[in-house]
């Protein structure tokens, strides 16, 4: 069980990489002060497929009223997918996706909400960063360089997710060492030095917590791996760029109490120094983050 010593010990063992700071930058004109405050990110599925029924909007207009909501309950971007990263939803194809994001794009940003588009094709790329995205949730390793010259050709922001595989559609088992971070940290380097050799300056990395690997559809692995990477999150900050982490569900153990889940390793995440949370309940995740805060100094 997680106690007092394992976190000390922890600490101890990595001092200073937790006194690392990260770049600060704005995104979609919101500034963004990760040393000093986490932000939020909140979702949007467009997919029927996404199982997170909370989060899924049939229509441009219901998607734009929830992006709404999500902002006045405290979400600083939100992220809007068309496509869900299940592996048993179906494919869309690039013009299907482009119909339904861009009008929840245009409207969001017509109310000043900053939007991130989760896409790992160049296609919804381009025509959604054309229509006012702010952020590419980058969700693959293929057409790298292309995707992030049209990313600094906007003066955007890029995620940088880590994927084992050409997209997180097409994953097959995760290296499961004993300690993840080494692994996570020479695939980062390798994909910061990539796009900013194509001019991107705003960048966050996220380990890829949210993907289906098919070596770890056993829960208690799974969240012991997630737990794992929550807690030694601080470790990544000596890249010098914020740390983005999906929230997860761990639907076996929490079971009818499933929405209690993302704010429980909230606090995880908060613990490991992460600095944007990607989560389908804002106002959940903003009142953990908001007491935490309460024992700073």
């Amino acid at each position: 069980m997680l106690n007092l010593e394992h976190l000390s010990k922890l600490l101890e063992n990595h001092r200073p990489a937790a006194a690392a700071r990260v770049r600060e930058f704005s995104v979609g004109g919101t500034p963004l002060a990760f040393n000093s405050l986490p932000s939020i990110m909140g979702v949007i599925n467009l997919s029927p497929d996404s199982w997170y029924r909370e989060s899924v909007c049939l229509t441009a207009e219901k998607a734009i009223q929830r992006g709404k909501v999500l902002a006045a309950q405290g979400a600083d971007i939100i992220d809007v997918g068309a496509e869900s990263t299940l592996a048993q939803a179906a494919r869309v194809g690039d013009s299907a996706q482009n119909s339904q994001l861009i009008p929840v794009i245009r409207g969001l940003r017509a109310a000043n909400i900053p939007v991130s588009i989760e896409t790992y094709s160049p296609a919804v790329t381009r025509a959604s960063l054309e229509a006012g995205a702010s952020l590419l949730n980058l969700t693959g390793t293929d057409h790298s360089d292309e995707l992030f010259r049209m990313v600094a050709a906007h003066d955007a922001a890029v995620i940088i997710c880590f994927v084992q595989g050409k997209n997180v559609r097409e994953v097959g088992d995760y290296d499961l060492t004993a300690d993840p971070i080494p692994a996570l940290h020479d695939f980062f380097s390798r994909r910061i030095e990539c796009a900013q050799r194509n001019g991107v300056e705003k960048i966050f990395i996220d380990p890829g917590l949210g993907f289906y690997y098919r070596n770890l559809q056993d829960s208690a692995l799974r969240v012991r791996h997630q737990m794992q990477v929550f807690l030694n999150t601080f470790r990544l900050r000596d890249l010098g760029f914020p740390v983005c982490q999906a929230l997860p569900h761990a639907f076996e153990q929490f079971g009818e109490e499933v929405r209690c889940a993302e704010p429980f390793f909230a606090v995880l995440a908060a613990l490991g120094k992460t600095d944007l949370f990607r989560t389908h309940e804002v106002p959940r995740v903003r009142a953990v983050l908001d007491t935490l805060k309460v024992f700073s100094p």
